[in-house]
């Protein structure tokens, strides 16, 4: 089967958790590769100089980050026993198999056998455990064990006819057990006796320790035995009565001298350095698996633990300790309260409580079933608000004082020790101590919605906060039985999740619309921006629930990301802010109902739904880490990717090589520590990136340019001490390299002197196009200018022609006048009797009427004015009489009968005879006009 269709990761968190015991425990992060077609057990763990993580497993080596599972096939395929990091290399063991692996260029792991440089063959054999001493490195299997010499790569091996169970490195000696014939210790390469007695040749020891100047025996069955004078004694411990019972497989002692036992069965118990018992931890209370088969202690003081299912993880120096109920015997916890040595958590299904900093079970208060909404403590009296009511409670008991339903809080009067305020579900009661018993005493008449959140002003007033209508100011009278008035705060806005209290003598309200101060002069809410900003900015709102601690003076918020704590300032009035980074969905607070209780020194208590959550504020995360770039591919788009060495810089990928992906880890094992990373490409995304939990980033289609990816970590409110980097330079396409530049150079350069001959022959040639253009444009004008001058002249010859025509026609009337004046004249004298007398004058006017001066004078000017026209008409009527021709003139002129007839020196009737007849010569038709015909020639 492929390795990817082997292997499938499930990265799982879970809290430790228990039923019905008190115990307050470390957080265990379960680590669970599930690994297809294969049991999934993990022989042995060990952790790299970079805190890298190696487990031994059934399908291979697995290394985990941080942030990553990653499997490596074993080389003959078989299951890995065992692993040891030492320095740069991975040891590791299987079946007839040894060796190490080392991490190449590219961040993956190489595997280098070294059996097979084995002078003799191996037997039939498992190699379960691998120790590093020194120069040396110490490969065991059940029958041999190999001495590997790193300085000069030789292996020396001890041979054993009886099973070697385990070899132990202790106080800088090798020590073994052979069954049957005791334990040994290795003196030069050569195995030496140390003790044959009868307990130790025939029990198996789990582990030998060194504890003071004592060497512990761990047996598998009957606990610790030491060697003496006396021979060997048995460690007499309190915790002998419960190791006896089970079967130990693994053990290791921590850093701090105490010690862990992994079980068959019965998951791991923690003893203190003197073997008392601290912790039992099973799969009921948060381990994968009851059967713990390896443990190791990694460089922060993480315990992990390989199962025969799985991986777990116990941070003990977690600054949480959880007590989950998943059982559901305590229910979700909404209060608590110390009174007395003895703790006490109020839940949905009631009372609970136990002796303060012990083992003990939590013990139901009798009678206190049902919801628990506030406990508090006053006047040396622990009261108990209740849905049936407010109970006092003493020693395990619990006595109903007052029966009205509902009691959500209770608050003292400040002028008034016997008297106290409670909220419940409808308005505020009053219950007084009379007689050294408190007892119900009135209903605060005139208001009646549900008072959960109030607090009272500096003047008396209550400020009552409602989720639903907003806050509330009320005046009471003095003795607190009736209100006297009330009206809501519009400077409050209402919200869900909101909640009123009392800081420094301040009274706060918040919401999901900041953190407001109310201003004891303007009688309304100021917005405190500074702790708003705090309260709201980036981690998300999920409660306006504020708690004040007055034992620390220290203030609680909650928000989707983080536990905010507020404390007054030492040099001014501005509180300091400190955020823990604690998601939300992992705390398991209940928004709205959070509960904090101040336990001792720097410890805090929280209510959550499945249990509470302790908090250690000295053992927040205050160390430096490291990210690192663990892998770099790269590819051409539908092409497989390939990696990418991490040792060089400024490494150079061809120009379709431009999809780049990185994978980076910081190696951080706490359970709530979340951690977050933020990436940048100069070159193309300079601005860094928004926070992510993602590990990997993938740029496609980068273009050509050079490149830096950083990259930097955060876990809660501290960052990496190192910004991990990685240069690279995308080449240019092929048509864009230095080589293709010069070559298009020299191309242009030759393109050039081809384009300039061809251009300078095509601007000759266009050239002269362009002159012999030119000169016709100039042909054509001078055409068009000497028409334009022959216009001009033809428009003077036809002025002049007008002009004569004029003349000739003025110079016609004028003779017809003088004509007709003759022919009056003429008349007159017919008269005259005396005809001898006149004769003369007749003749005279006669010769004058028949001048044939005149014609010419005529015909001059009227060739002068249309010299053609006499000429057209002979042309075309050759048969014309010298008479016509002066008919055709006059009517050329467009002259009436009556206006010819004293040019003709005859009647009018007689030219119109003479008219009629030139039309027959000039055969016109009979719709045709003779004059219109004329002044067409």
């Amino acid at each position: 089967m492929k390795l990817k269709q082997l292997i499938f990761f499930n990265f799982l968190f879970i809290l430790f958790s228990t039923s019905i015991v008190s115990q307050e425990l470390p957080p265990v992060e379960n680590y669970a590769p599930t690994i297809y077609g294969a049991e999934n057990q993990n022989w042995s763990i060990s952790q790299s100089e970079e805190k890298y993580i190696y487990v031994a497993n059934n399908s291979g080596l697995l290394e985990f980050n941080g942030a990553k599972w990653k499997l490596y096939p074993s080389p003959n395929n078989t299951i890995i026993r065992s692993v040891n990091v030492q320095d740069n290399k991975i040891y590791t063991g299987s079946y007839m198999e040894f060796g190490y692996w080392e991490k190449n260029e590219f961040g993956s792991l190489t595997y280098t056998s070294l059996s097979v440089k084995l002078k003799e063959s191996l037997i039939e054999e498992d190699f379960w455990n691998i120790i590093t001493f020194d120069d040396w490195v110490l490969f065991q299997s059940l029958h041999r064990i190999y001495i590997y010499n790193t300085s000069d790569e030789s292996i020396k091996i001890i041979n054993s006819e009886t099973q070697l169970p385990k070899a132990f490195k202790v106080d800088n000696s090798i020590y073994f057990q052979k069954m049957e014939e005791g334990i040994f210790k290795i003196e030069n390469g050569v195995p030496e006796l140390v003790s044959d007695n009868n307990l130790l040749k025939t029990n198996i020891v789990i582990n030998i320790f060194k504890s003071g100047n004592r060497i512990l025996y761990q047996t598998q069955k009957d606990g610790f035995y030491y060697l003496n004078e006396n021979g060997i004694s048995k460690w007499d411990i309190s915790s002998n009565s419960i190791i006896s019972k089970v079967s130990i497989y693994s053990s290791l002692q921590l850093e701090d001298g105490s010690f862990i036992l992994g079980t068959i069965s019965n998951g791991m118990y923690h003893l203190d350095k003197n073997g008392n018992l601290l912790t039992h931890i099973n799969q009921e209370k948060g381990l994968n698996n009851n059967t713990v088969l390896s443990l190791f202690e990694d460089k922060e003081h993480n315990l992990w633990l390989g199962l025969d299912n799985g991986i777990s993880v116990v941070n003990f120096n977690s600054p949480f300790r959880v007590y989950n109920d998943f059982s559901g015997k305590l229910g979700s916890v909404y209060t608590s309260a110390i009174f007395n040595n003895k703790l006490y958590l109020g839940t949905n299904q009631g009372l609970f409580y136990k002796e303060l900093h012990t083992n003990d079970d939590f013990s139901f208060i009798e009678g206190t079933d049902g919801q628990v909404w506030c406990l508090k403590v006053y006047d040396n009296t622990l009261f108990c608000g209740h849905n049936k009511g407010t109970f006092i409670v003493n020693n395990g008991v619990a006595n109903l004082i007052t029966d009205v339903m509902g009691t959500m809080e209770i608050k003292p009067v400040k002028n008034n020790k016997n008297i106290l305020i409670q909220g419940y579900y409808s308005g505020l009661n009053v219950i007084e101590k009379r007689n050294g018993t408190w007892q119900f005493r009135n209903k605060i008449k005139g208001f009646n919605p549900t008072s959960r959140f109030f607090e009272f002003t500096k003047e008396g007033s209550i400020l009552m906060n409602h989720e639903y209508k907003g806050v509330f100011k009320i005046e009471v009278d003095s003795d607190f039985r009736k209100v006297l008035s009330y009206k809501i705060l519009g400077s409050a806005p209402k919200a869900l999740k909101s909640a009123i209290t009392n800081f420094e003598d301040d009274l706060l309200y918040a919401s999901n619309m900041g953190i407001f101060r109310y201003n004891s002069l303007t009688k309304n809410f100021d917005k405190d921006k500074i702790l708003s900003d705090y309260f709201l900015k980036e981690d998300g709102y999920v409660s306006g629930k504020l708690l004040n601690d007055n034992i620390s003076n220290t203030l609680w918020g909650f928000t989707d990301k983080s536990l905010i704590y507020f404390t007054p300032g030492k040099l001014n009035n501005v509180a300091k802010v400190s955020k823990i980074a604690l998601e939300a969905t992992s705390r398991k607070f209940i928004a709205g109902f959070e509960s904090v209780l101040h336990l001792n020194n720097d410890t805090y208590l929280f209510g959550a739904s499945e249990g509470y959550l302790i908090l250690d504020l000295k053992k927040i995360r205050q160390e430096d880490f490291t990210i690192v770039i663990n892998t770099i591919e790269k590819s051409t788009i539908n092409i497989t990717a390939i990696p990418v060495s991490l040792t060089n810089e400024n490494v150079r990928f061809k120009n379709k090589e431009n999809n780049v992906s990185f994978k980076f880890s910081a190696p951080i094992y706490q359970k709530y520590d979340e951690v977050n990373y933020q990436y940048q490409l100069k070159g193309m995304y300079n601005k860094w990136s928004n926070w992510s939990k993602e590990s990997e980033v993938a740029f496609k289609n980068l273009p050509y340019g050079s490149y830096t990816f950083n990259v930097k970590a955060r876990v809660g409110n501290i960052v990496s001490k190192n910004i991990a980097t990685f240069s690279f330079i995308i080449e240019k396409p092929w048509f864009l390299s230095n080589e293709i530049i010069i070559v298009y150079a020299i191309l242009l350069i030759v393109l050039s002197l081809v384009v300039h001959t061809l251009y300078k022959r095509y601007y000759t040639k266009q050239k002269k196009k362009l002159m012999d253009k030119k000169q016709q444009e100039f042909s054509m004008t001078q055409l068009e200018n000497e028409k334009e001058i022959m216009k001009l002249k033809n428009e003077k010859l036809q002025n002049e022609i007008e002009s004569k025509t004029r003349e000739l026609s003025a110079s016609t009337m004028s003779i017809i006048k003088k004509n007709e004046l003759l022919n009056t004249i003429k008349n007159e004298l017919g008269v005259v009797k005396d005809e001898n007398k006149i004769k003369p004058v007749i003749k005279i006017i006669n010769k004058n009427l028949s001048n044939n001066s005149d014609w010419e004078m005529f015909q001059e000017a009227f060739n002068n004015a249309d010299s053609d026209f006499l000429k057209k008409v002979k042309t075309a009527h050759p048969n014309l009489t010298p008479n016509d021709l002066r008919l055709c003139a006059y009517l050329r002129l467009n002259l009436s009968s009556k206006e010819i007839a004293p040019l003709l020196n005859i009647s009018a009737r007689s030219v119109e005879i003479k008219r009629y007849r030139l039309r027959k010569k000039m055969e016109l038709p009979h719709e045709k006009s003779l004059v219109e015909y004329i002044l067409e020639l």
